[in-house]
């Protein structure tokens, strides 16, 4: 490894272009300059310059070094600056969520990116475990999922909630929605189907949905693209259930009914970290823009 303060002396005798005033700007002597430059060059095992009195041109090696230096300097200070430089409203930030809560949060993501040009979010929709494991492998810095990390390397923090809805095709319209009609209408499932349901029929104040097993209910159909689960309902092939937001954006809202339960139901949300990593301030606005949005 070619020594810091060597090459720096190398860089300003270069663009200096004299010996003496090279000692002046670095505060050293002339001889001091010259032990720099002779020992790098043998730890180069190259002559970088040509010597002229107090005088010099670069050989074609020094070139290649002159040109490592300089970058590596550009490197040092850009560096520096960010580690100087916390601007709350510009940089990149890396964040991930389900894919419902990525159509309800991008849209005023990308207002908050068109006001401040030099804030940029890169927004990923994945499933819990991935969030976490990405999260763990610093893949992302930011996620927001719907279940307390149960391991103690995550940091977390209750940043809202958001309403489940139980849908059925059109024709159910009317019929009282029972554990017996649901199994006669069937599931169309999806990855997070389950977990939603068992959380749904615990909350939702029916006794009779609470005692369902979910396995006695068939899967009539399977998919796992979100904007087309609520498609399958729409043509009476079966229901399902999906987080508000996922309704929100499929536009054929006549063509399904959502039930009406006795008690709401809803899922926390948490906004999860990796515990004790200290992040930019830019990651507080983003906070501030999600809290936001779910409050």
């Amino acid at each position: 490894m070619l020594n810091n303060q060597w090459l720096k002396t190398f860089k300003t005798l270069v663009e200096v272009g004299h010996f003496t005033r090279t000692a002046k700007v670095l505060h050293m002597t002339q001889p001091g300059v010259s032990q720099h430059i002779l020992k790098l060059e043998d730890a180069c095992g190259h002559e970088l310059i040509v010597r002229e009195g107090k005088r010099f041109v670069l050989t074609e090696k020094g070139r290649l070094v002159y040109e490592y230096a300089l970058r590596h300097s550009q490197e040092e200070e850009s560096l520096l600056d960010n580690l100087r430089f916390d601007d709350p409203f510009r940089g990149h930030c890396r964040l991930s969520c389900s894919g419902s809560l990525a159509l309800k949060l991008y849209s005023q993501i990308l207002d908050l990116q068109k006001k401040h040009s030099g804030f940029v979010v890169h927004l990923e929709a994945a499933p819990n475990y991935k969030i976490l494991e990405n999260i763990e492998s610093g893949a992302i810095d930011f996620g927001v999922v719907t279940e307390v990390p149960n391991r103690s390397n995550f940091g977390y923090k209750k940043v809202g909630n958001e309403s489940l809805c139980l849908i059925l095709p059109r024709h159910y319209t009317g019929r009282k929605v029972t554990a017996e009609l649901l199994k006669e209408c069937g599931l169309v499932n999806h990855p997070d189907a389950k977990m939603y349901l068992s959380l749904y029929f615990d909350q939702c104040g029916s006794s009779d949905l609470k005692s369902l097993n979910i396995d006695d209910i068939s899967i009539v159909s399977h998919v796992n693209q979100l904007a087309q689960i609520p498609l399958s309902v729409s043509k009476g092939l079966g229901f399902t259930i999906l987080p508000q937001s996922a309704l929100d954006s499929f536009g054929k809202k006549k063509s399904y009914i959502i039930h009406n339960p006795k008690r709401s139901v809803s899922e926390d949300l948490f906004l999860v970290q990796k515990k004790n990593r200290s992040l930019p301030s830019r990651y507080k606005t983003l906070e501030m823009c999600v809290r936001g949005i779910l409050k």
